[in-house]
């Protein structure tokens, strides 16, 4: 099941979530005037609004062609955005080759939650640095209320899977011990297309991942890849802290990042971020207004 989220009218907090069927839309209140407005709320609604929503006719419903609607982020306001960085072996090696230092644990930092923005909205260059760059992630939507899950059980608190950009602003992330203020500008943090759900990802450890700056190909491996898999950052994390449904982990980049080729985004730019099974997400790089 794909749920996605929509505007419905110029308040910036006026979003209405729904599932996407064979091109169409069909808005989660027509299914069921009881079920919640928003995703994260339907994640934490839990199994019976599942059921609901999973047993529902669409045909009996009209749906909107998905063309038709400005998306937003499936998952817009969820209480905890976490990345890990340089999870990646070849990531890794790049960032050494650059003089960066490469961790032997996990390394998890904040961005902040007012960075995410829709799939395909602009993203903004900062006025105060011109060392944009882009990284190509796979995202991991948290589906129950954890803590100390083992690797294991790790797959079962997963709700789903999106695309993600984690956009960063060089600079300001070495200037800051903890990254995330480079990480976490405002509209650095597209998300989506869709929000996948977990039981149509046969094996979320075997997807491939792009991503293209100006049509040409910058990154490209597969998930399989990762260092500390999606199921130990699972259960690494919920050993410090209660994962709440909604959650979004963005799970590493790999090699071809910007700053390993001081190639950095610029006003103008289109970047398109494509995850196999999960869609894509495309944003243009625009000045950010003074």
């Amino acid at each position: 099941m794909k749920f996605v989220q929509f505007k419905n009218g110029n308040d910036i907090n006026d979003i209405v979530a729904g599932i996407l069927v064979d091109g169409l839309v069909y808005t989660i209140t027509d299914i069921d005037s009881n079920l919640p407005a928003t995703v994260k709320d339907i994640i934490a609604a839990g199994d019976d609004a599942m059921a609901i929503i999973r047993s529902a006719d669409v045909s009996a419903l009209t749906g909107v062609p998905e063309s038709a609607l400005t998306l937003v982020s499936p998952v817009h306001n969820p209480q905890k955005y976490l990345a890990i960085g340089m999870n990646y072996q070849d990531h890794a090696d790049e960032a050494r080759a650059a003089g960066i230092p490469v961790p032997t644990n996990q390394l998890w930092f904040n961005k902040q939650v007012s960075c995410i923005t829709g799939p395909y909205s602009d993203i903004e260059v900062p006025w105060v640095s011109d060392k944009i760059d882009y990284e190509a992630e796979m995202a991991v939507v948290i589906g129950k209320r954890c803590r100390h899950v083992s690797v294991e059980d790790a797959r079962d608190v997963i709700f789903g899977y999106m695309v993600s950009n984690d956009v960063t602003v060089r600079d300001w992330q070495a200037a800051s011990q903890t990254f995330t203020l480079g990480k976490s500008f405002d509209t650095h943090g597209p998300l989506g297309p869709w929000l996948v759900t977990d039981d149509e990802i046969k094996d979320p450890l075997d997807l491939k991942m792009s991503l293209w700056v100006n049509d040409e190909l910058r990154q490209q491996a597969n998930t399989g890849l990762m260092i500390h898999n999606i199921y130990e950052q699972i259960a690494h994390l919920s050993t410090a802290m209660t994962l709440e449904p909604g959650d979004i982990l963005a799970t590493g980049t790999c090699a071809g990042v910007g700053i390993a080729s001081n190639r950095f985004l610029k006003a103008g730019d289109v970047v398109k971020v494509a995850i196999e099974n999960l869609g894509h997400i495309e944003n243009a790089f625009v000045d950010e207004k003074k």
